[in-house]
């Protein structure tokens, strides 16, 4: 920022002078667009508003954050970045001073009520000990496990059974596979793979299994409402677990992906897996289907890391 700064000085991009009375300055968030001539000087300099076009005329902007006069630029103190949902805010940032000003800031607009350090936030638990940070979801799990009454219900150890195929109707119908009764109530079905698909927010280890159940939302089965009700007790065993967030100096971001190849035994199409890892820490992951049918494993292998690349850029 401090070079960019000076290059611009440097080339008359602009003059820091008091704002006339007549005149409205933009905010320095604008982006800017500076043409020169052949010799290297300045021909004009633009400003792109929003959906707007370009401006080509005198503009008065604001100074950059941490710009304070010719030849100076002071690095700001640090950032503020504010989650909003619906009517609950979550502020979080490298500065307390300024998180103080920001949560000044919205309280004088909107009347904000602040509950301090963050300990709970949409169904989210954050443990803050010496060692980092823990996210869980061990309220929204027990609530999940008693509304469908699985309360007194055994744990298991494990998901999906070894080798099990989920199939569509259609499925079995052309294999002349019968006995699997499609579920009457689907809404209890789709409610339940919903939620689940929620928790996968700090169980990354449920990505796989809830990703294969939603492919069944329009008519599911009993095997598939049973498998459902076995991610539950899975999960019922290991209430607790969640993402652990380490403090470290290392800053080095890591993919790992996988796939299954030609999985579903439905479409022939193979499965990819990924996460990302900041610092040692688990940030992303996903399990999604390929789009196309690959003829190989080979194949499947270079689109699963094309997936996890491009979504990691």
């Amino acid at each position: 920022m401090k070079l960019e700064i000076q290059a611009l000085e440097d080339n008359n991009t602009w003059e820091i002078v008091d704002l006339p009375p007549v005149k409205n300055a933009i905010g320095s968030k604008w982006v800017y667009k500076i043409k020169y001539k052949a010799n290297g000087e300045v021909e004009r300099f633009k400003v792109r508003l929003v959906a707007k076009g370009d401006l080509e005329e005198e503009v008065y902007m604001k100074m950059p954050e941490g710009f304070q006069q010719k030849g100076q630029y002071k690095k700001p103190e640090g950032m503020v970045i504010v989650l909003i949902y619906v009517d609950d805010l979550l502020i979080t940032g490298d500065s307390e001073r300024m998180i103080s000003e920001e949560k000044e800031v919205l309280h004088r607009q909107f009347k904000i009520k602040d509950l301090g350090e963050l300990k709970y936030f949409l169904g989210i638990e954050v443990l803050r000990p010496k060692q980092g940070v823990l996210l869980n979801q061990r309220k929204y799990i027990l609530e999940l496990i008693s509304e469908i009454g699985l309360a007194g219900a055994k744990p298991v150890l494990t998901l999906l059974e070894s080798n099990i195929k989920l199939a569509l109707v259609e499925y079995d119908k052309v294999g002349g596979i019968s006995g699997d009764m499609v579920v009457q109530d689907a809404t209890l079905y789709q409610r339940l793979v919903g939620k689940l698909m929620y928790a996968t927010i700090t169980r990354p280890d449920i990505s796989y299994d809830v990703q294969t159940l939603s492919q069944f939302m329009q008519m599911p089965k009993r095997s598939h409402l049973e498998v459902t009700y076995r991610v539950v007790r899975y999960l019922k065993g290991l209430v607790g677990q969640g993402v652990w967030l380490r403090p470290q100096t290392n800053t080095d971001l890591v993919c790992w992906c996988d796939l299954d190849w030609a999985t579903c035994p439905n479409t022939r199409r193979s499965v990819t897996g990924y996460v990302v890892q900041f610092g040692g820490s688990l940030i992303s992951w996903k399990s999604k289907k390929q789009y196309t049918v690959s003829r190989s494993s080979t194949e499947a292998e270079y689109r699963s890391m094309a997936s996890a690349v491009a979504d990691l850029t």
